[in-house]
């Protein structure tokens, strides 16, 4: 009776299986490559995976292991949900808080010396700045860069791209950047004035999207709008 039990669950496990590849598209969007590098584009699906009852495909078995990994953080984005509480340091020495930006609206920034594309990034996000701080708007650069002369390249970095929003180092035990599930940068989190995560952005980038977005949370009824 063992024996059958375990035959008829192989059977049903193989018949689940071979629906599940009957289904499988020939192209689709790579859940991994999709939030690490902002692609778009619909690639040949040589892995799918499920979770939750629902199938997600990949464009190659590396991709697949690294959901299978942490399927949380390659899910779709859930807006609004309240951003991590956590603590960074400055540039000078001292630590601050999300919470000390709140009533605000908040771009926070991850970003790294050795990320060209994070350098592309801080000149717009500095004219994003200068033209609505006056509004309340705050864009918080966090730095995850981890050796141990960090400080004195981010700070000539910052200089040099003549950035004058706060810029922090992500140097604590528990990193900022895992609390926010970093998985690639530049990584942008949008949050409201009660410090609730309302968009993000990753890879690449339409900055006339993020401008928007800072645009409709500094308007008056923005609150009760999307992202």
């Amino acid at each position: 009776m063992r024996y059958l039990t375990s035959l008829f669950t192989l059977i049903l496990m193989s018949t689940a299986a071979l629906a599940a590849n009957a289904k499988m598209p020939a192209k689709a969007l790579c859940s991994v490559c999709a939030l690490k590098g902002g692609e778009t584009e619909l690639e040949k699906v040589r892995a799918h995976s499920q979770h939750q009852g629902k199938a997600y495909y990949f464009c190659s078995e590396e991709c697949k292991v690294e959901f299978d990994a942490d399927p949380v953080a390659y899910l779709p984005p859930v807006f609004p949900r309240p951003a991590p509480a956590f603590f960074i340091e400055m540039l000078e020495g001292g630590d601050r808080s999300l919470a000390d930006f709140r009533g605000k609206i908040v771009l926070v920034d991850f970003w790294a010396t050795w990320c060209k594309p994070c350098r592309e990034t801080m000149p717009r996000l500095q004219k994003l700045h200068s033209a609505y701080a006056a509004r309340g708007f705050e864009v918080l650069g966090v730095s995850i860069d981890e050796d141990d002369n960090r400080i004195k390249k981010i700070g000539p970095m910052a200089e040099k791209l003549a950035i004058s929003y706060p810029i922090f180092v992500d140097a604590k035990q528990t990193p900022a950047w895992h609390q926010f599930k970093v998985k690639a940068i530049p990584a942008m989190f949008l949050l409201d004035r009660e410090g609730q995560i309302v968009a993000q952005w990753t890879g690449k980038i339409d900055y006339e999207q993020v401008e928007q977005a800072v645009l409709r949370r500094l308007e008056p009824r923005a609150e009760a709008e999307g992202p």
